[in-house]
């Protein structure tokens, strides 16, 4: 079984940026897809971007143009490059790859 650990996540003003980090242990051998998704209080957990084995992207309207997802098949790791963020970007963020169970998450909070 694949097991997803996420970190990077903390406060910032608007404007700002982060880096989540998402690393995989366990059963794995590569990482073909992942994706981000974020879950805000009282929402839905929504998609906000994947890449594919090929690295495809693929991104939320609300987040194209200012978040870049990537992945390093070498260290098990994907990334997501959070900038220019908005209030609205304040969420739980979670990594998943089909093959692993959802992880804790990382809280990221966008807040002057």
């Amino acid at each position: 079984q694949v097991q997803l650990v996420e970190s990077g996540g903390g406060l910032v003003q608007p404007g700002g940026s982060l880096r989540l980090s998402c690393t995989a242990s366990g059963s794995v051998v590569r990482i073909y897809y992942m994706a981000w998704y974020r879950q805000a209080p009282g929402k839905q957990r929504e998609l906000v971007a994947s890449i594919t084995n090929g690295g495809n992207t693929n991104y939320a309207a609300s987040v194209q143009g200012r978040f870049a997802i990537s992945k390093d098949n070498a260290r098990n790791t994907g990334y997501l490059q959070m900038n220019s963020l908005k209030p609205e970007d304040t969420a739980v963020y979670y990594c998943k790859t089909p093959s692993a169970t959802w992880g804790q998450g990382t809280q990221v909070t966008v807040s002057s």
